[in-house]
C-alpha cells in the first residue's frame, strides 16, 4: 500500500491513471456514438456540462454532481426530441451552443467565486486529485459494466430498430442506456479534457479503431487502446513541449486517426 500511496503522490501518475480511466469508458461508448451518428448528441451533452458547473457552484454542491445532473437532463431532452421527429441537426446546434453560452454567463454571476474557465473548457488533468481519480474510475467502471451488460441488445437496436422489436428488445430502453452512459462519461471527463473536447475523445479513437476492426467488439477494444495511447502520448507531449494537456491528448488521438487512415488506404 505504501508504494501505491507514494505513486499516487506524483501528479503525472494521477494524470495518467485519469486518462486511462476515461479511455476505458469512452472507447466502447464512442463506438456506439460513431455507429449511431450521434456526434452532435455528444457535443450538446458535453457543452451542457458548463451549465452544470455554474449550478454546482451556485448551490455549493460537488461539481461532478452538478455536471452529471445537467448532462443527463440535456441528454434526455435531446433523446426525447429525436423520437418526436424534430430536425435534429438544427435543434442540437441550438441546444449545444445555448447551453455552453448560458453556462459561461451563469458562472460570472456566482458570488464570491473565482473560476478558471479554461480548466472546465479544455480540462486540467494535471490537477487531478485522489478523490477525482475515484470519481473517474468509478464512472468508467459503471459505464463499462453497463455496456457489457447491454452489449447484445445495444448492438441489435443500433443495427435495426425493427429487428430489435422483433427480437423483443425495446429500442427506447437501449437509447436510454446510452443516454445514461453518455451523461456519466461527460461528468467524469470534464476534469480530463474539458467540455469542448469531450466529444473528440468519444469520436476520434472510435473512428480510428474502425479502420483496424472486423467486429464490433474489436472496434470497441481498439478504441480503448487508442484512447489510452492518446492520453499517455498527450501527457508526454504536454510535459516535453509545455503544451496544454487536454488539447495535446486530442492532437495525439487525431494523429492516430490519420495514421490508421493512411495505412488503410495503402
Amino acid at each position: 500500500m505504501s508504494i501505491i500511496t507514494t505513486m499516487l503522490d506524483d501528479f503525472l501518475v494521477r494524470a495518467a491513471l485519469a486518462g486511462v480511466g476515461l479511455a476505458v469508458a469512452a472507447g466502447p461508448l464512442g463506438s456506439f456514438v460513431v455507429w449511431r451518428r450521434m456526434a452532435y448528441f455528444g457535443d450538446a451533452t458535453a457543452h451542457a456540462a458548463i451549465l452544470g458547473v455554474a449550478l454546482a457552484l451556485l448551490f455549493s454542491v460537488p461539481v461532478t454532481a452538478g455536471t452529471l445532473v445537467v448532462a443527463l437532463a440535456m441528454a434526455l431532452a435531446v433523446s426525447a426530441l429525436a423520437t418526436r421527429g424534430h430536425a435534429m441537426d438544427a435543434t442540437l446546434g441550438v441546444l449545444s451552443h445555448s447551453a455552453l453560452a448560458l453556462g459561461l454567463v451563469a458562472i460570472s454571476f456566482v458570488p464570491g467565486v473565482r473560476v478558471d474557465l479554461s480548466a472546465f473548457l479544455f480540462g486540467d488533468i494535471l490537477s487531478v486529485t485522489r478523490a477525482d481519480l475515484g470519481v473517474i474510475w468509478g464512472g468508467a467502471v459503471l459505464v463499462a459494466a453497463l455496456l457489457v451488460w447491454r452489449w447484445s441488445a445495444l448492438l441489435t437496436a443500433t443495427m435495426s430498430e425493427e429487428l430489435a422489436v422483433a427480437s423483443g428488445i425495446d429500442p427506447r430502453r437501449e437509447r436510454l442506456v446510452l443516454t445514461l452512459a453518455l451523461a456519466v462519461v461527460v461528468a467524469v471527463a470534464l476534469k480530463v479534457v474539458g467540455a469542448l473536447l469531450i466529444a473528440a475523445m468519444l469520436i476520434i479513437p472510435a473512428a480510428a479503431a474502425r479502420g483496424l476492426s472486423r467486429t464490433p467488439e474489436a472496434m470497441a477494444g481498439w478504441a480503448v487502446v487508442i484512447g489510452i495511447g492518446a492520453a499517455l502520448g498527450g501527457l508526454a507531449l504536454s510535459y516535453g513541449a509545455d503544451t496544454p494537456t487536454g488539447p495535446s491528448i486530442v492532437v495525439v488521438a487525431a494523429a492516430a486517426f490519420l495514421g490508421v487512415v493512411s495505412v488503410a488506404r495503402r
